[in-house]
């Protein structure tokens, strides 16, 4: 007699839910252990649900409006902190190797200064101290330019030769036993970029790091929008279809003093798909997204692979050098034709050899594991983000799975009963599939998710190599998205508080790391930072004042060579 009660209660659960609770001792003490809010919206017994809007019943509840409003908070915040949880692995991910990235660029930096300086003290012992700052300038350029700064590679690499010819000149085309005076070195300084006494080598220089910077700055640019990409959908703001939905997915149950059971998969599916439409729709360009990058990667070797041309930067200024000596005797005759001759001692020839050269002095070995390389680097990279490839496809199904529904065969949460499975229809991912959504009402994409669909766009067409209208610079296109004071789009009424997740404000950062590298990288006009004034322009006010009469002078001096 006893399991025919239990049969027939059973049937009348399924059939038409389970009747008004006796008591809310259990939603009571759910409530308080997911801290959902203050015991005093919740009655301390079933009354009557008249007046709720989501969770109504024709029979006593345990909730009021109070609670039913603590009830759609509550379940966007679980939604919000799901997705956190979520895309935490991959966040982390991308946070980790922008870090070890740009770590390895400094690293790359120093050893390329130390080296070059290595070179100069075995093959230029002369030059060598007095070039250090000049060698120092030009590699802490390269590193700012990596990191963001839009700085033209062909000004620095030139203002770098522009220094060391005067060095050159002095110790190696024309010693003597006087030191010329500072307007003479200015003056020297000035032909470097009108007689090119180096040769080719300044241009092929600037070639290979603008090449190969290119690619490791864009690296670093895509690794950032995935970041952006990630905090964006994170914070996402959840339509108001969406926040019903989900408070009725999640807490409706509660009212009527059900607190285990979960949400049937299918019902699940078609709540979360709709709630995640828009978020659906950066699945292919995600993909994209990856199989760019390792494109990238696949071209960064030779003239692209930055480790390279920053290590053997060296071999290119030691071949530079040894064409101005080569060069000597027509170095020489311009310099005395558009240059006073400094007061020396007799002159002397040209010198090929330094004479004070160190003999067989082993150059320091780069120590550089080889974990540590680029190559390594981007290979142990890109074999962890194929994993996340199909993130934004799978992520409301992944979160049913895991985290929101029951087991099969197990009864569940209808929105309406409890019952053995779900019988309404179950939608497909993306925006277009939720027309006929029979939970949740889609009215259309998220201009938020489209923007940072452009974004990823964008940076597929640079991390490819084609040719493209501008955007501006990422950093122009406004990082994240909403308005300036950092809330989102999306409607907003009272019961969202629009204070975000967690009662928190949002506040998008425009990234400092995303110049537009599809402009012109070399050729632009730049302007030097003013931070580095003190460290790297140390010239005297005479010899500004010099240089600038050696501006307005060199287009008459010119004339004269032309003659």
């Amino acid at each position: 007699m006893s399991a025919l009660l239990i049969c027939v209660f059973l049937m009348c659960s399924y059939g038409s839910g389970f009747a008004e609770p006796e008591n809310c001792d259990e939603v009571h003490k759910v409530f308080h252990l997911r801290q959902i809010g203050p015991s005093h919206v919740l009655p301390s017994g079933p009354v009557s649900g008249s007046n709720l809007q989501v969770c109504t019943s024709k029979t006593l509840t345990c909730c009021t409006k109070k609670t039913e409003e603590k009830y759609q908070v509550a379940a966007r915040r679980d939604v919000q902190n799901l997705l956190q949880s979520h895309s935490s692995s991959l966040k982390l991910l991308l946070s980790r190797y922008v870090a070890a990235f740009q770590e390895t660029f400094e690293v790359l930096m120093r050893q390329a200064e130390n080296h070059t300086n290595n070179v100069l003290q075995v093959s230029y012992q002369k030059i060598a101290d007095a070039a250090a700052a000049s060698v120092r300038e030009l590699f802490t350029d390269v590193g700012l330019f990596l990191l963001g700064s839009e700085l033209n590679v062909d000004e620095f690499v030139q203002r770098f030769f522009d220094a060391l010819l005067p060095l050159v000149y002095n110790y190696y085309i024309n010693p003597g036993g006087s030191n010329p005076s500072p307007g003479h070195d200015e003056c020297v300084r000035s032909l470097n970029r009108i007689i090119k006494p180096f040769g080719a080598a300044p241009g092929l220089l600037a070639d290979q790091i603008a090449t190969s910077g290119v690619s490791g700055k864009l690296l670093l640019q895509a690794l950032h929008l995935g970041i952006e990409v990630i905090n964006t959908t994170d914070h996402l703001q959840l339509s108001r279809e969406c926040r019903r939905a989900l408070l009725k997915m999640q807490y409706c149950p509660h009212c009527q003093g059900i607190t285990h059971s979960k949400p049937c998969m299918g019902y699940c599916l078609n709540v979360m798909r709709g709630c995640l439409a828009s978020m659906a729709e950066i699945d292919a360009h995600w993909r994209e997204f990856v199989r760019s990058l390792e494109g990238l990667s696949a071209r960064m070797h030779g003239a692209q692979d930055l480790e390279q041309v920053l290590l053997g930067a060296h071999t290119m200024l030691h071949d530079a050098i040894r064409q101005a000596q080569k060069n000597g005797a027509r170095l020489l005759a311009q310099v005395h034709k558009l240059c006073s001759p400094p007061i020396r001692t007799p002159a002397q020839s040209f010198s090929i050899q330094d004479t004070n050269t160190r003999v067989s002095i082993p150059l320091k070995a780069l120590n550089r594991r080889s974990e540590d390389s680029l190559s390594v680097m981007r290979k142990d990279f890109l074999k962890n983000l194929r994993a996340f490839s199909t993130f934004y496809g799978g992520l409301a199904d992944h979160m049913c799975l895991q985290e929101l529904s029951s087991g099969d065969g197990v009864p569940c949460w209808n929105g309406t009963n409890i019952v053995k499975s779900y019988t309404r229809r179950v939608v497909g991912n993306g925006v277009r599939a939720q027309s006929t959504n029979p939970e949740v009402k889609v009215k259309g994409e998220d201009p938020v998710i489209n923007q940072i669909i452009d974004k990823l766009k964008h940076i597929n067409q640079l991390l490819q190599g084609k040719t493209i209208p501008k955007l501006g610079s990422l950093d122009q296109i406004e990082a994240g998205s909403g308005d300036s004071e950092g809330r989102y789009s999306g409607d907003c009424d009272d019961e969202d508080g629009c204070a975000g997740s967690g009662g928190s404000e949002i506040t998008r950062k425009v990234s400092k790391l995303s110049p537009d590298v599809t402009g012109d990288y070399k050729h632009h006009h730049y302007h030097h930072p003013p931070a580095k004034d003190s460290n790297i322009n140390g010239n005297s006010h005479s010899l500004r004042l010099t240089g600038v009469i050696w501006v307005l002078a060199l287009p008459c001096l010119q004339m004269i060579l032309d003659l």
